[in-house]
């Protein structure tokens, strides 16, 4: 796997990348208004891949730097065939190697709440409590009945 930041220059398809990955897990992103966003955002957040051996993206992660001592992971989306095989762990890994690099103390990201049943939401929050994730809250922020959970994750050295 190789994981790297996006570069305008050189990885212009990445935003027809997040369509495409997006696509393959409608499950989690089966709002087309929120798709479009996303992928709109790929064209100017920074943006991270993993692709395989023949180049080819099997995940992106969107990262908003609102200041200098937090990072916010705003997207992350893994091609369905490759859950499970390190391809989220990777990038998140090289997101956080890069922070501490940068001084950023603190991740955060936002999902859906555990007050809403959604399984494949509970698998995504089970993913970044093992990564080392602690819910700070659950919030009306997305509406009455989307709850979204605010997760943080301190980073070494903090």
């Amino acid at each position: 796997m190789n994981v790297r930041p996006w570069v305008a220059t050189r990885d212009a398809p990445v935003p027809r990348d997040v369509e495409r990955l997006l696509s393959t897990v409608p499950e989690w992103f089966g709002q087309p208004e929120a798709n479009a966003e996303y992928i709109e955002a790929a064209r100017t957040k920074e943006t991270w891949t993993v692709r395989d051996p023949d180049g080819v993206v099997r995940g992106v992660s969107l990262v908003d730097r609102h200041f200098a001592h937090v990072a916010e992971i705003h997207l992350t989306v893994v091609e369905r065939d490759f859950h499970g095989t390190g391809v989220g762990t990777a990038m998140l890994s090289a997101i956080e190697m890069d922070s501490r690099q940068r001084g950023v103390r603190l991740l955060e990201v936002k999902t859906l709440g555990p007050s809403h049943p959604d399984a494949g939401y509970a698998r995504t929050r089970h993913f970044y409590e093992r990564q080392g994730f602690l819910p700070l809250e659950e919030t009306d922020l997305w509406g009455e009945h989307t709850p979204c959970l605010i997760m943080v994750k301190p980073l070494p050295g903090s």
